[in-house]
């Protein structure tokens, strides 16, 4: 463990009450001072996630000229990323029906990234494309930041730095730099976990707000925010502080009934212009995203010639392996909550199987135990290798994925 580890936190509430009572007493710098100071403490780690993206991207660019095809086509004109400027430029309302049959609504795709395209390609110069390029790429350095902020705060600043590169090598970690929505949602949900570490609930919920207009992920962080609730309200209870529980906790519940009113909003705009209260649900079933428990899952998995289903078998159990070692790492509750649920969701949806990787990306909690590890490295040199050689693994696979013919 880095040596700025700040071990008391987990096991010290009292002591933390003191100094948050007493940090209130003392005069604040001015915002712009504070937002500068916070900058400049992440400023190794946005080096570090912008180094490692930019490999990435370099390697792209390479394989797409040597292909004779276009890296930023690649980034922002397929599969997902048309859907969302289509939305942006015409609104909902399209469909396309597949010669089975199968009919896929745009409803699915959630408003917040084609509004934001929309509204910056009228300001700018920029096209629907490009729009959703900055988005996604802005939002990911604001991700990364966010991530470098929950590790700082829980194992030190060293941690976070590391952390923020493991997020920028993960496997499908190319879709960082496609326009698509997770670095927006992850950037959201990141600064949200941050914001219930730090006890700022109001904030937390009104983040939740805006990750629930960005993806259906957002109900794990939902959840997050519900299951630290309802555990801290029975802590108290069980301690016999049944006065005035809900004024000590007012703020926190604020936030926790903020939290699903993005998602809500959108599920309820479905209904309403479809005519039916179930029409969200109905919508993802027709693009066949409907939970089934993980049937879809080990069909799928029974279905694998034999190497390949050993394979997949030993991957979901090194998956269970890394839950494992955050649950023994005592992660804070409502950021374990948060990544066993996105994991969750992801394995028992009935979707496409290869997108399974891609919506577990938001799920950056299941890196600090690798980060914690590297740090243990004798040498800041061998971490940075170990660090750089997934870089390169991860921009390899990102570049054949982009120039194969199925979606992330």
């Amino acid at each position: 463990m880095p040596d700025d580890e700040p071990a008391a936190q987990a096991t010290a509430p009292a002591q933390q009450r003191v100094r948050q009572r007493s940090s209130r007493t003392q005069p604040q710098p001015p915002v712009r001072g504070r937002l500068a100071t916070a900058l400049a403490a992440a400023a190794p780690a946005l080096g570090a996630y912008a180094a490692v993206r930019l490999i990435g991207l370099v390697v792209l660019a390479a394989a797409a000229s040597n292909a004779d095809k276009s890296a930023f086509h690649l980034l922002s004109g397929r599969w997902d990323s048309v859907w969302y400027q289509r939305i942006a430029e015409n609104g909902y309302g399209y469909s396309v029906t597949l010669p089975n049959g199968d009919v896929h609504p745009d409803l699915a795709f959630f408003p917040l990234l084609p509004a934001l395209e929309r509204g910056i390609a009228e300001l700018t110069p920029l096209s629907l494309a490009g729009a959703g390029l900055l988005v996604a790429w802005v939002a990911a350095l604001f991700a990364a930041w966010g991530i470098y902020a929950v590790g700082a705060h829980l194992y030190g600043r060293r941690t976070g730095v590391v952390l923020a590169a493991l997020w920028g090598v993960y496997p499908t970690a190319f879709v960082q730099s496609m326009a698509y929505t997770e670095t927006l949602f992850t950037a959201f949900a990141a600064w949200s976990l941050y914001a219930v570490l730090t006890r700022r609930w109001i904030v937390a919920g009104a983040l939740c707000v805006l990750a629930g207009l960005t993806r259906p992920s957002a109900a794990a962080l939902i959840a997050a925010f519900a299951i630290n609730a309802a555990v801290t309200l029975v802590q108290e209870y069980r301690a016999g502080r049944t006065n005035g529980i809900i004024r000590r906790n007012a703020r926190m519940l604020t936030g926790t009934v903020l939290a699903p009113l993005g998602w809500l909003a959108y599920v309820v705009f479905v209904a309403v212009r479809e005519g039916s209260p179930v029409a969200y649900f109905d919508v993802q079933a027709q693009w066949g995203n409907s939970i089934d428990g993980g049937v879809a899952l080990a069909s799928f998995i029974l279905g694998l010639p034999w190497p390949a289903t050993l394979g997949l078998c030993a991957a979901l159990a090194g998956l269970g392996w890394v839950v494992f070692l955050c649950v023994r790492q005592r992660q804070p509750l409502p950021v374990l909550a948060y990544c066993i649920t996105l994991v969750v969701i992801s394995l028992i949806g009935s979707g496409y199987f290869g997108s399974r990787p891609r919506l577990m990306m938001p799920a950056f909690p299941l890196l600090l135990p690798p980060a914690v590890a590297l740090l243990r490295l004798r040498t800041t040199a061998r971490t940075v290798t170990v660090v750089a050689v997934l870089a390169m693994a991860s921009a390899a696979y990102g570049a054949w994925t982009l120039l194969g013919p199925g979606p992330p």
